[in-house]
């Protein structure tokens, strides 16, 4: 029998972290981040007519596909003398000095060759790239975008959650589909919900590349991204593909005024199996040249499918974030990663996409899934509807804008039905189906797919056929919208379909605001030049990005503490010292019974008062509770209790539910017993602790008593609760009153 680590290790072969895969580095697979040994040495050899003769050292007769189409379109000669010359260091040093515009690193970097580019970024440290991506991205305004799919391809389930996404403020929606042909159905289906939802969102649907051009002809789709580069020849060849046929793609959706990006990601070559012994990084520079030969006005990378396989060797990560970066140094929009789930541990996937939402970026994610992992049709992304609230919190603890919002519940379900409606009565309008009252109560409350058992598998196949074969386009999907009472959603549709026509938001880094003005890097650029300039957010985006609905204020915690108000207590009096050798007082704070009715466990104050009475009455002691009003220190309230105790002992009780054992003899933090962490202890704990100062008042062995353990994280929990109940105790302080005896009613 093989012998088995020590238990340290077992545990820690437990951890999730250990489901990844990690690779020890091996160049001739492609599998090494940075400056593999078959990287070539940066150089540019120019002839007199401006042609590029020789590129990172391979001659123009020897160039590969990629070569001979950044040679041609992807080098700024004008400039490439310059930044070649320069020293690596001292062009990454530009890219971090605030005293060198973004305008300036971006003239420099249009002349430099792929091996260039990956070497001068490969100097950064962490620290560096986020302050390069800070100054370096082309939009002021950072955003967001989402995944919305499902399983069932459900047009009612889709557009709900289409109209969820631009309620948390998501301006871009990608949506896709396990069924291809039902990807028509889609595509109107998250449309309407995402104009439900806000104005200006753009919507795309993910499907091969002619059906979705063909989505985008007829106006039902916005956008496109998932035109694929590849950094070696191999790898376009075995996709049938050329970057010529790439560029006549990307400017076709252009060309009806179709925003569209190019979908690159370090480890794609590796991962096929075409590295050529390169670096995922390099491969990836020549990716991004190619993206600006080729005219695309921006590029989604950062690993994207692959990225686990750069976050397997070392440096992989950084690489990740160097090419967001690198998009950035071309001037193009920068939709940086943050999609495909890398790693199956919390703290990797945080660590992943923390550096780049510091630094912000046009797009934080390329494919947030907003939806339910099990319902991301993409596979699961590293950030996903679980991990919204976790987001809004983060955006909030450092007051940056990561491009979301905290939606209402309220409001998000008045919108989720209004797009679940739109789409019923526009495909019963258009003829594409009949969706049930049942199917649309279902998909309006549901999680996720699994909650809407009566979605019809065949609905969106049948619709898609209809809405291909009669050729439904977004003019009829607007005029049905408007025919079945919902005029202000097909007014967004038409608006959207104007803005194609007038072009702008073909810019680069476009979106549309919520007011339909584009931002982009011509009507937002970026101007960050160091503290005190660039974005920031104003003051209606800051009180939007520090509201979250988990907030409390004392006012919210009165009004739940009211809640459990129960009247069951009377002063009887001003508190005199006893001198009955079984008197035991219980001394409370001076909220109990006037504001506080309810403990951090959950036990109202009345029920933990019964429990301690009847603790000392086993022990044939006779409890009495004053409340001590001139003070909130539990050690202080204990001991004033104790010299009015007939037995010299008693019991301090805060109305949050901390507890104490004092003795009139002992100085204030000197207690017997405590049980500090109020939210764990029980009932029977507070039995116990009323047994343990019975038997102390009898002068006998009490049985030792211990704060129950537990590893929630207590202070995140409950800290703020506490500031809030402390600040009620102080406002409840009255020295004049003095110790009250109180009658409780049990």
């Amino acid at each position: 029998m093989a012998e088995q680590p020590i238990g340290r290790f077992r545990f820690m072969d437990a951890q999730r972290v250990n489901l990844d895969g990690f690779a020890v580095e091996e160049p001739s697979l492609g599998l090494v981040a940075f400056d593999s040994p078959g990287d070539p040495v940066p150089n540019l050899a120019v002839d007199a007519s401006g042609r590029v003769v020789e590129l990172d050292g391979r001659a123009e007769a020897d160039f590969d596909v990629v070569d001979a189409f950044i040679a041609a379109h992807g080098i700024d000669v004008s400039v490439a003398g310059e930044v070649m010359a320069l020293d690596d260091v001292a062009l990454a040093r530009m890219l971090v000095d605030v005293a060198v515009p973004r305008s300036e690193v971006v003239r420099l970097a249009a002349g430099a060759t792929p091996a260039k580019l990956a070497r001068v970024l490969a100097q950064l440290t962490p620290a560096e790239l986020v302050i390069a991506m800070t100054k370096m991205r082309a939009r002021r305004t950072p955003s967001n975008q989402a995944h919305v799919t499902n399983r069932s391809d459900d047009p009612l389930l889709l557009a709900a959650d289409a109209a969820t996404a631009a309620a948390f403020g998501f301006r871009e929606i990608e949506t896709t589909v396990p069924v291809l042909g039902d990807a028509p159905s889609n595509a109107v289906a998250v449309s309407i919900g995402a104009a439900v939802g806000s104005p200006g969102v753009l919507v795309q649907c993910s499907v091969e590349e002619a059906l979705e051009l063909e989505l985008g002809m007829a106006g039902l789709v916005s956008y496109a991204e998932t035109v694929s580069l590849y950094g070696t020849e191999q790898i376009f060849v075995d996709g049938d593909d050329t970057p010529w046929s790439k560029a006549f793609l990307t400017s076709a959706y252009a060309s009806r005024g179709i925003k569209m990006r190019v979908t690159t990601g370090g480890g794609s070559e590796a991962l096929m199996g075409g590295a050529e012994g390169c670096s995922m990084f390099y491969l990836e520079a020549r990716c991004v040249s190619l993206a600006r030969a080729m005219g695309a006005q921006g590029v989604q990378n950062g690993g994207i499918d692959s990225a686990s396989v750069a976050g397997s060797v070392p440096g992989g990560v950084r690489s990740l974030m160097a090419e967001n970066l690198m998009v950035m140094l071309r001037n193009l929009e920068a939709c940086t990663g943050n999609d495909a789930l890398m790693s199956e541990s919390e703290v990797r996937r945080t660590s992943r996409t923390h550096p780049i939402f510091i630094g912000g970026s046009d797009f934080i994610c390329s494919g947030f899934g907003s939806i339910q992992r099990y319902d991301n049709m993409f596979g699961p992304s590293q950030w996903n509807s679980e991990d919204i609230d976790d987001y809004l919190v983060m955006q909030r603890d450092w007051t940056v804008d990561g491009g979301l919002r905290t939606a209402a519940e309220p409001e998000v379900a008045r919108l989720r039905r209004r797009a679940a409606e739109a789409v019923r009565d526009v495909y019963r309008w258009l003829g594409l189906a009949d969706l049930d009252d049942d199917w649309l109560e279902q998909a309006v409350d549901a999680a996720g797919s699994k909650d809407v058992p009566a979605a019809d598998l065949m609905v969106p196949l049948e619709a898609s056929r209809v809405i291909r074969q009669s050729g439904v386009t977004m003019i009829d999907v607007v005029t049905a919208l408007d025919a079945c009472g919902y005029a202000e959603e097909a007014e967004r549709l038409l608006a959207m379909l104007h803005a194609r026509v007038a072009g702008d938001y073909l810019q680069t880094a476009a979106i549309f605001d919520e007011q339909m003005n584009v931002l982009s890097l011509v009507t937002d650029p970026n101007d960050y030049a160091g503290p005190g300039t660039g974005y920031r957010p104003t003051g209606a985006r800051l009180h939007e990005i520090n509201t979250v609905r988990q907030q409390r204020s004392v006012d919210d915690l009165l009004r739940e503490q009211a809640t459990g108000s129960t009247g069951a207590f009377t002063v009887r009096g001003p508190a005199a010292a006893g001198s009955d050798p079984t008197d035991v007082v219980i001394g409370v704070s001076a909220a109990t019974g006037r504001r506080i009715w309810t403990t951090l466990s959950g036990l109202s104050v009345e029920d933990v008062l019964e429990e301690l009475l009847a603790g000392l009455e086993e022990e044939g002691c006779r409890g009495r509770v004053v409340r001590i009003n001139d003070t909130v220190d539990l050690g202080l309230i204990g001991l004033t209790a104790a010299r009015l105790s007939g037995s010299g002992i008693a019991i301090g009780l805060q109305a949050k539910g901390t507890a104490l054992i004092h003795r009139r003899d002992l100085a204030p933090l000197a207690n017997l017993e405590l049980f500090s962490v109020a939210p764990t202890v029980t009932a029977e704990l507070y039995r116990a602790l009323g047994s343990n100062a019975g038997r102390h008042a009898k002068g006998s062995t009490p049985e030792p008593l211990r704060n129950p353990y537990s590893d929630m994280a207590i202070e995140a929990r409950f800290h703020t609760k506490v500031v809030s109940l402390v600040a009620i105790e102080r406002g409840c302080l009255d020295p004049a009153l003095g110790p009250e005896e109180l009658e409780v009613h049990r």
